[in-house]
């Protein structure tokens, strides 16, 4: 019986799942029924994982293949902000009444930086709230060979509904939605020693640009990407200035191979989806951490009764 057949959620659902696996084959084994049944349905599928896998699958299809629209995850998310927009435009533009839509979306590989894994679990938790068709079965692979038991405890809190050996359950570790969210205001690790820092208000801000490109640069951060910190840095204090308070704190410093820059302020941010919904032409709300994290590698955002801290990441290679 195959692995689509025994977790069969209700075509009206919107349902998030887990799929545990051990290994690329039984990445394969586990996959193909689910996109094979898609197939046979007619049901548009998004399939966003590493390049090699999309090869795996694409040579167990066949020329079948082709019904399905494959994405590599390094160029879709390494800055998980960008995973749900890209979603979210996959269902505009497939979506259709009484028509079910699927997905197979996976984040987490063992490479992935502590703090890239921090947003990817963060991005799992928000994919519950995220969508308001109810259509749209969403499978999110976890390799059991090569995951923490962390990772894989996270993935049974983060998902409704986990299937591992062809057998799908309610996640027993699963506390609901608002649980889930609430981790907006769990604190970043501490700047570097050494940091620079700069105080802005909105006449200085001119000064913050030039900061960031002489800091950035020092750090070895040159070029195009300097600029494109540069723009992003500028966005976030603009938003400090706006929504904030009307002041705000600047920090640069390198972290390995990357450059860090820090914005904080004494607002308080209370929409978790606000850096992840394309803005609105018109009235331009959200625009600067949606541009931030259209340039930077990645944007952690913390937001709580103490006020607002984000913090870009930019990678020097």
């Amino acid at each position: 019986m195959s692995t689509a057949s025994l977790c069969e959620p209700d075509a009206a659902e919107y349902r998030h799942e887990a799929l545990f696996y051990s290994g690329r084959a039984a990445f394969v084994e586990a996959t193909i029924p689910f996109l094979t049944e898609a197939i046979t349905e007619q049901e548009p599928t998004l399939v966003v994982v590493s390049a090699a896998k999309i090869a795996d699958l694409r040579q167990a299809l066949g020329a079948e293949a082709d019904r399905v629209v494959f994405a590599d995850m390094a160029e879709v998310g390494t800055n998980p902000a960008r995973i749900i927009p890209a979603w979210e435009s996959f269902l505009r533009t497939h979506g259709a009444p009484g028509r079910r839509l699927r997905g197979i979306g996976e984040p987490i590989w063992p490479e992935r930086p502590p703090a890239e894994l921090v947003e990817c679990e963060r991005h799992e938790a928000l994919l519950n709230a995220a969508f308001g068709d109810p259509a749209f079965w969403l499978l999110c692979p976890y390799d059991t060979a090569s995951l923490s038991d962390e990772v894989l405890h996270e993935a049974q809190r983060t998902h409704p509904f986990v299937t591992q050996g062809g057998r799908s359950r309610p996640s027993a570790h699963y506390p609901g939605v608002d649980a889930l969210v609430d981790h907006f205001d769990e604190p970043l690790s501490e700047p570097a020693d050494g940091a620079h820092m700069l105080e802005f208000t909105r006449p200085t801000l001119p000064a913050l640009r030039r900061a960031v490109s002489e800091w950035a640069g020092e750090a070895g951060l040159i070029g195009g990407r300097a600029d494109e910190l540069v723009i992003a840095a500028n966005e976030i204090a603009t938003n400090s200035l706006r929504y904030g308070g009307g002041r705000g704190t600047l920090l640069v410093w390198r972290h390995h191979e990357s450059v860090l820059c820090e914005v904080r302020d004494g607002g308080r941010i209370t929409d978790l989806m606000v850096d992840r919904v394309r803005p609105d032409h018109l009235s331009g709300g959200g625009r600067g951490l949606w541009l931030a994290n259209q340039l930077c590698d990645l944007v952690q955002i913390r937001s709580g009764r103490a006020g607002t801290v984000v913090r870009l990441h930019m990678g020097l290679a």
